[in-house]
């Protein structure tokens, strides 16, 4: 038996490693597995070079032991093995040295950004155990099996042991406070989570029986060619990855090979509530090992609203978030992932029309944030952007504007060239039901307007102006309805403004009166479009709907209206105050109080017409 001294003070390192990682503390197994999956793969590297012979029949494979009774969790694999030298070197030496520098930077850096945590490799077991002993045959002739054992501290024994088989066992002697990780289902739900793709089969508690079944697919169909894989089987990997059964709408099969490595597969899921953006999860692999979910400096923030995987082993994960913000390659791969998502939905619009307007529902908000938070995909896919009309026909904002669809050089526009047009005005619909009257009194005269009904659209539409001042302003169609529907220039008439004004009795409340080409509705409540959405946004600082001005207009085509003049003082006053009430109940929810007028007033109504 032999012992010796850790050169390194590993009483302070441990620690730190404790302090750092642990709330990540359950990549240990990850780490752990890894390694024998790195040494399975250079065995049979040195298998098809003709420097080892391999045992026939075997499975390349790693395997799983809880022992809760020892105390144990241990890890084997049946690759390349270890000589005692190489257990000196690449353990002792090596594996705590290592730890140290890396633990050094890593505090250095106030334990910012390290991802993945790839490179703590052997001594993260010491994260959940009081010893780690390490039992290995080398594939190399004549070698004999080592034993080494440390807990963690200065010193380390190396001994001989009886082990045959060519491999490495990593057991690790679980601590108290660390139970458990002596659960079977707890390690392999980590088994699933982290090491779910990993090359080969991962089992636990191996019984040998021919009944087990490996926790993993070693090929999962990301790493295929698109050309190989069906619809079918991207259902099911979808299914069996997000535990989502709604089937998604499609897909991005994303496969690159030059300039750098990349595969992967992006899902577009069902949106399950269409008033809010719902946060997907795109899992990111190195080398088929799980690294974490939602990595922003990889990942556009507006793709985590979908599901996937993205498998990229020239991602550099063991560096700060800082460094992956500015390295040239990274954002590389974040330009290809956004390019072929653009591509894959204009690939759709132009393709098939059809299910691309009967996905709209599904994509409009994914699409919508994409643009404001990423203006390369904007630039992408602006064209392809549609808008339902009042008749649920879905258009390009082009036509609403009547602009002809440009093509080839006619795109570009000449940079010297300034436009002198106004912006055409676009109205919108925020809530049909609400605005129910006004849709009509729009499709009565063969006026148009668009949806703009989900949370993002007061957003997006703001953002569009921002992007084509010169060529669209947007209107709520409550919001300059005279502007739209006005029959005919003409005096206002001032009388009949007193009488409104009178009958209101709220001096926040504007009257005009205009001659609007619909007679049926006696009045309707207009409000400035910017004063309103600076007021929306207000909200947010306790500002009320009723702090914003309206203004009510009054049709002197309707009859009603036309005969208020010929009325008594009284009736003027009950009358003017009835169709405010009615253009009130159009434009917006009645208060408590509002609505308790309306209806007190309906009754009056009734008995008047009853004694009459």
């Amino acid at each position: 038996m032999k012992e010796g001294q850790i050169k390194i003070s590993s009483e302070n390192m441990m620690p730190i490693i404790k302090k750092w990682l642990y709330s990540d503390k359950d990549i240990f197994l990850r780490e752990i597995v890894a390694n024998g999956v790195d040494a399975i793969t250079k065995f049979k590297k040195l298998v098809t070079m003709g420097e080892a012979s391999e045992t026939e029949g075997e499975e390349y494979c790693v395997k799983i032991s809880v022992d809760k009774k020892a105390k144990t969790l241990t890890v084997e694999d049946n690759g390349i093995g270890m000589t005692e030298d190489e257990v000196e070197k690449y353990i002792t030496q090596i594996a705590f040295s290592g730890a140290s520098d890396f633990l050094a930077k890593y505090e250095k850096a106030g334990g910012d950004g390290i991802i993945g945590h790839f490179g703590l490799g052997f001594y993260s077991a010491y994260m959940v155990s009081e010893l780690v002993e390490i039992e290995t045959k080398s594939y190399k002739e004549g070698a004999t099996a080592v034993k080494w054992a440390s807990d963690g501290n200065s010193t380390y024994s190396i001994d001989a042991s009886d082990e045959t088989t060519r491999g490495t066992k990593i057991i690790m002697h679980v601590s108290d406070g660390e139970k458990e990780f002596l659960s079977e289902d707890k390690i392999k739900g980590l088994v699933k989570k982290y090491c779910s793709f990993m090359p080969y089969n991962i089992y636990v508690n191996f019984k040998g029986d021919g009944k087990d079944t490996a926790l993993n697919t070693v090929l999962p169909l990301y790493a295929k060619s698109p050309k190989e894989c069906t619809d079918e089987e991207y259902k099911n990997f979808y299914t069996d990855t997000f535990m989502d059964y709604e089937a998604p709408i499609f897909w991005v099969h994303l496969d690159m090979d030059y300039p750098f490595k990349l595969k992967g597969i992006l899902y577009f899921p069902k949106v399950k509530n269409k008033v809010e953006l719902e946060r997907g999860k795109v899992k990111l692999y190195c080398n088929q090992v799980f690294i974490a979910d939602n990595i922003k400096e990889v990942i556009p923030e507006f793709l985590m609203l979908l599901n996937g995987v993205i498998d990229c082993p020239d991602i550099p994960l063991n560096v700060s978030r800082s460094f992956l913000q500015n390295d040239k390659q990274v954002q590389r791969i974040t330009k290809y992932i956004v390019k072929k998502v653009a591509d894959k939905l204009t690939s759709l619009y132009k393709n098939d029309r059809t299910k691309y307007e009967e996905c709209w529902g599904d994509l409009a908000n994914f699409i919508k944030y994409g643009c404001i938070k990423e203006n390369d995909f904007y630039d992408k896919i602006k064209d392809i952007i549609i808008w339902k009309d009042l008749d649920g026909n879905y258009k390009p904002l082009t036509e609403f504007l009547g602009i002809p669809e440009e093509n080839g050089e006619d795109q570009k526009e000449d940079k010297d060239k300034k436009e002198t047009s106004k912006p055409k005005t676009v109205y919108y619909v925020s809530d049909p039901q609400q605005q129910a009257q006004y849709i009509k009194m729009f499709k009565d005269n063969g006026l148009e307007a668009i949806s703009c009904d989900t949370f993002i659209d007061p957003h997006f539409i703001s953002f569009i102006e921002y992007k084509m001042p010169d060529k669209v302003k947007f209107m709520r169609i409550d919001a300059d309805v005279a502007g739209a529907l006005k029959s005919e220039d003409g005096a206002e008439d001032s009388v009949l403004i007193d009488i409104f004004k009178n009958a209101i009795g709220d001096e926040k409340i504007t009257v005009k009166t205009q001659v609007l080409k619909n007679g049926d509705v006696p009045a309707i409540i207009t409000v400035d479009e910017y004063m309103r959405r600076y007021s929306e946004m207000g909200q947010f600082y306790g500002m009320t709907d009723d702090q914003i001005g309206k203004t009510l207009i009054v049709n002197t085509a309707n009859p009603v209206v036309e005969k208020i003049k010929t009325l008594s003082d009284e009736k003027q006053k009950f009358v003017a105050k009835h169709i405010y009430s009615l253009a009130l109940l159009s434009f917006k929810k009645l208060s408590p109080e509002e609505l308790t007028q309306f209806v007190n007033d309906n009754l009056l109504l009734l008995n008047g017409y009853l004694d009459n």
